[in-house]
């Protein structure tokens, strides 16, 4: 199993969205570094979502129910998307400034590629992070 982090501005498409859903497909993602790690996402892969811009924190966990597929809000099928359903909601948001003083989340690409909008976690920095909420 793999670990990430996806990243969404809540005036977009946020959390509450999310659970109205229960389900989506994430679209839009136009970075190809993003599309790589889309492209390496398997079924059933935990992934935190992360309120970006306002709120600034991973507010809980979603899990890939569909591997990558063309993304069809894009003008060439050279982008792709997956499908994420919501897994559980977060008791406590775990905040960017809280995550920054972890030691062992200096090396997480929300801290070090801040612009990235999908990003690999470890199995260790992970469980740090489902502890902090």
């Amino acid at each position: 199993m793999n670990y990430w982090i996806v990243k969404s501005d809540p005036e977009t498409y946020g959390w509450t969205e999310l659970i109205k859903d229960n389900k989506t497909e994430w679209t839009g993602i136009r970075n190809y570094a993003a599309r790589i790690h889309l492209k390496a996402m398997k079924k059933n892969d935990l992934v935190l979502f992360y309120h970006s811009n306002v709120g600034k924190s991973i507010v809980g966990i979603t899990k890939v129910t569909k591997e990558f597929f063309t993304d069809r809000t894009a003008a060439d099928d050279s982008w792709v998307a997956v499908e994420l359903e919501v897994v559980e909601e977060f008791k406590h948001p775990v905040t960017l400034e809280a995550m920054k003083l972890k030691k062992e989340l200096s090396e997480i690409g929300l801290i070090k590629i801040g612009r990235l909008s999908v990003m690999p976690l470890s199995k260790k920095e992970y469980d740090t992070i489902i502890k902090m909420q």
